[in-house]
Formats: C-alpha cells, structure tokens, sequence
C-alpha cells in the first residue's frame, strides 16, 4: 500500500520502488512494489543490499502517518458496503457483510466489485472472504481461494503457513524450528504441550481462525440507528441535486422514524466521490424533528457555511444519510389558529448553528451553586434542551426571596478600594478602575457561602446593592469576614441597569 502511494503521485517508472526505514541499527525495506518483488528483493532485506542488487532502485523514506491516514481514507470509503469496518494495519481493512451482501448481488459479487473499484482507484488489492476474521485474513494474504465456504476453515487454511495464523513472527520461527511449517501441523496436535511451549495466544488465533472461538470485530465508527442511501446510475455534482437527495432521504428515514416515535436529533450525510473521496456533512437539531423540509433548510445552511466549497470532483455515485442520535418526539398539538409554534425558535437556533457554527450559538443554563459566577453555564444552544434549569432556580427564588441581581455580571469580579464605616458595614466610598465612588446608598448585607466540601469560590461574601451619588447602581461584595482575617478584600461583581 506504501509503494502504492506513492506511484500514485509520481509519473509511471520501469525502476523497482522500494520504501525504507529504520529498524534497529539498519535501513530496511519495509514495503516494495510488483516490480521490486520480481527482480528478489524483499521485505526485511537491507537497503545496501538491495541496492547492491539493483542500483537503480528508487527507495523513498518511510512515513507512517500518511500510510495511516491513507488507510483511514480507504476504510471510510469501504462504509459504502457496510457500516461496520475496522483497520487492520498496517495495510488491511476489515469488513463484517452479514446482511449486506445480498444487496450487491451476493459475497462474490460484493468482492468483485469491491476489488475491481479499489483497483480503479491505482492500488493493489487482494480480498478474502469467510466466516471468521482469521480465515477471511489469511485468505486474502496466502491462500489462492478468495473465499472459504462456512465450515471448510479446517481444510483451507490447513496448507497455508504458520503466519496465516496472525502470530509473532518469533512465535513462527520457534515452530519451524521444531519442525512445525503448516498450519495443518498443528490443528490435531494436543494443545497442552503447544500451549505451555508457545503460549495461549497461539491456541486463541488458531481457534478464532477455525470458528472454535469468536473474535468480534470492532467498528471504528459507531453504527447509525437509522441510514438510508441512494446510488446514482450517473454521478450527480451539483448542490442542488445534493440537497435535493438529503431531504429525499431524510422523508424516506421520517417515515421509519415515526413509527418508533422518534425523530432525528443529530444527522450526517456522506457523499461518495466516484474517485474514492468521502465528504461528511453533520448537523444538530434542538430538538427531535421529522420534518425533511427542516432537514434540508439545515444542510443548506451547513453547505454555505463550508470554509472550502464542496468538491465533487468527477460527481457523486452514492449519498447516504445517517440518524446518528434520535431522542423521542411525541406529537404535539398547537394552538388552533395555527399563530403559535414553540418550535419558531428551535429552528432558528438550528439555522443559525449551522451557519456559524453549534459552539458559537450558545445559551445560559442554570448550574446548581449559589456562587454569583458558577450559577450559569454559557453552553451551545441546541445541546440545551428543556433541561436549562431556570424553571427550578426561579422556583428557589421565589421560595427564599432572593434579592435581585444586576442585569450585567462581570466574567470576574474585579478588586476595588473601598473604606467601610464599620467593619461589616456597606462601604462609604470605592475607587474602580482609577474612578472614585462616593456612595449615596446601600443594602445588604446578602451572605453568600459557597458549599462546605468545596473550595471553589473561596472565603464567604458579604454582597451590598449601593448607589453612588450620579445615581450609578453596583454590586459589591467584601470577601472574608473580620473575624477569619484582618483585611477582607472588596470586589465589584456586576452592575444594576
């Protein structure tokens, strides 16, 4: 796949291709192309040597991380056959079909067209197929048979090598060592003596191989509730086709949707390139909706909103549409002239979320503290939700008759310089922000403490609500108290209309 890489980028050249890395004290060839395995080089051989063989080889540096997130690319591109794919590296791609075969004709079929597309696209490929992960994997690397029916593991992999098994090649080496070349060599031999000889993780990979024991596969996305797609028999590259597609399949999903009594609350559309390019396109609601309209409102919002236009490059030949969240969304009834609909201001926030995005669309939500700056969290506003708490803290409000607070509070309280007639009086005069504040007025004090297991806030405050002479009204408090430290500290918090 390295080397593969590579050619793709570079003009057609009759040289052996070859790629190297440090391994130890050595360079090594790590990868090599057809035509380097045709004149004898191989992978392990040293790069002098190599080149002591074949002086006009190219050899390129390694680099891992484009190998990686090639092979991310290419597994992403796989999710066109089924949702749960995971990465073998460095070179493979696992993908569990069961269900989904049938939809491209049938295992064959899949494969051929799997193969033929990948190969398309400039890279070599090689596919297995079975029931277990361990036979599809050695099928696709050592065996001639691209597939092995269910219940013939036994027979297929009985002829391939040891390292068809996925085994250390230490592991490998020891058994050849004892005379163990074949996989078949160690099937009906008794399993104590090779498990306290070779360890149990050989025993495991040869009973995952062989269906004795199960090897789950682990998705490297989490697998949506809801999909629906759309092949194209002629690549579509315009927007709004594009669009168009999202809200037929957002009305196709709505229908499955209501009959469970959901609807969507985050989507993804994935559009794939016929060049093997995959765009991902994501958006929120604020709330749970099954209105395909709503649905296409928002990714044309999100569409605008791209930093780079959407590239279809030679068009697209599938769409499909992930429910990636669905939450309950009960029928609700509106007013009967029809002028009312609570849902107004959830759709705006939705628009505007994804026009500029979900982190700066943001709302107040209630925190359970009775520290001024910890009372309200600024979150985004379409993960808020009926749980922002305001109808609970207007409740307490209400039920202890807390004193009103400023319409403006200070991110931080700042210091000020303030003299206090008495010591736990309201303050005569305060200086902030270089300005002196002769004060005309004052109540209080209000205490405020925060909880005893926790020392976030600090010491306990004393708040005053006061006004100076031009009328100007503060929130100040003193934090400390006279009988804990000699000099309290005096800050302003906030500022009344």
């Amino acid at each position: 796949m390295a080397t593969d890489r590579i050619a793709r980028r570079q003009a057609s050249d009759a040289r052996p291709l070859v790629v190297c890395g440090k391994r130890g004290n050595a360079e090594e060839l790590v990868a090599i192309d057809a035509t380097a395995e045709q004149r004898g080089l191989r992978i392990a051989m040293t790069l002098a040597q190599a080149r002591a063989m074949h002086p006009e080889l190219v050899a390129v540096e390694e680099d891992a991380a484009a190998d990686a997130h090639l092979l991310e690319k290419i597994a992403d591109w796989c999710r066109r056959y089924t949702p749960l794919t995971a990465l073998d590296p460095p070179d493979g791609v696992l993908l569990d079909i069961a269900g989904c075969a049938h939809l491209f004709g049938g295992e064959a079929a899949l494969a051929e067209d799997l193969a033929a597309r990948v190969a398309g696209f400039g890279f070599a490929v090689r596919v297995g197929v079975a029931d277990t992960i361990g036979a599809a994997w050695a099928a696709a690397r050592f065996s001639p048979m691209a597939s092995i029916t269910p219940g013939a593991e036994r027979e297929a992999l009985a002829p391939l090598p040891l390292k068809a098994l996925r085994i250390a090649e230490e592991t490998a080496a020891d058994l050849r060592r004892v005379g163990f070349k074949r996989i078949g060599d160690l099937i009906d031999m008794a399993r104590a003596p090779l498990a306290a000889r070779f360890g149990e993780a050989l025993l495991r990979q040869l009973d995952r191989a062989l269906g004795l024991e199960r090897e789950p596969l682990q998705p490297r996305l989490p697998v949506a509730p809801y999909v629906a797609e759309q092949p194209f028999p002629e690549p579509i590259t315009r927007e709004e086709d594009v669009l168009a597609v999202a809200e037929r399949l957002a009305h196709r999903l709505s229908a499955m949707l209501e009959r469970r009594g959901e609807g969507m609350r985050r989507i993804e559309l994935e559009l794939f390139r016929t060049d093997g390019q995959v765009s991902h396109i994501a958006t929120s609601m604020s709330r749970p909706i099954r209105d395909a309209h709503a649905v296409r409102a928002l990714f044309n919002e999100r569409l605008a909103a791209l930093a780079d236009p959407l590239d279809p490059g030679f068009g697209f030949d599938l769409a499909r549409l992930n429910v990636i969240a669905a939450e309950p969304c009960p029928p609700q009834q509106t007013a009967l002239d029809q002028s009312h609909d609570d849902g107004e201001l959830d759709r705006l926030v939705d628009r505007l979320s994804a026009r500029l995005g979900a982190r700066r669309v943001t709302q107040l939500n209630a925190q359970d503290s009775h520290i001024p700056e910890l009372a309200a969290m600024n979150v985004p506003a379409q993960a808020v939700g009926a749980a922002h708490g305001w109808p609970a803290f207007r409740c307490f409000r209400d039920a202890v008759a807390l004193s009103p607070r400023p319409l403006r509070l200070l991110t931080r309280p700042e210091p000020i310089e303030a003299i206090a007639s008495v010591p736990d009086g309201p303050p005569l005069r305060f200086r902030w922000r270089r300005a002196l504040h002769e004060v005309a007025s004052a109540e209080g004090p209000e205490r405020i403490e925060s909880a005893w297991w926790s020392d976030d806030a600090g010491p306990a405050r004393d708040y005053f609500r006061v006004e100076d002479g031009a009328g100007h009204r503060f929130w100040i408090f003193r934090a400390g108290l006279y009988r804990d430290t000699v000099t309290p500290s005096w800050f302003l918090h906030g500022l009344f209309a």
